[in-house]
C-alpha cells in the first residue's frame, strides 16, 4: 500500500496525537477539518489494521500506512 521508500518518523513530544492530527503533521491534508473526508475516501491502516476514526490515538511505536506513505509515530 505504502510507497517503496516514503517511510517517515512523526516525532512528538505528548503521550499521544490522533490519527487527524497526524493527517496535518504529514501533509496529506491543510485542515483539521479534511481528515473525515481523507479517511472516508482513503484506505488507511493503523498497525496493519483498517482505520477510519479521525480521533484514534496514536502512539509512539504505532505505525501508519497511507497511500502517501508509511508514517512511524517516536518519542521526541
Amino acid at each position: 500500500m505504502a510507497k517503496i521508500g516514503t517511510s517517515r518518523q512523526i516525532k512528538i513530544s505528548t503521550e499521544f496525537i490522533t490519527l487527524g492530527q497526524l493527517l496535518k503533521f504529514a501533509d496529506v491534508i491543510d485542515e483539521g477539518g479534511m481528515a473525515k473526508f481523507y479517511l472516508a475516501n482513503n484506505r488507511v491502516l493503523v498497525n496493519g489494521e483498517e482505520e477510519n476514526r479521525r480521533g484514534k490515538k496514536l502512539r509512539p511505536g504505532d505505525t501508519v500506512e497511507l497511500k502517501e506513505g508509511k508514517f512511524e509515530i517516536v518519542d521526541k
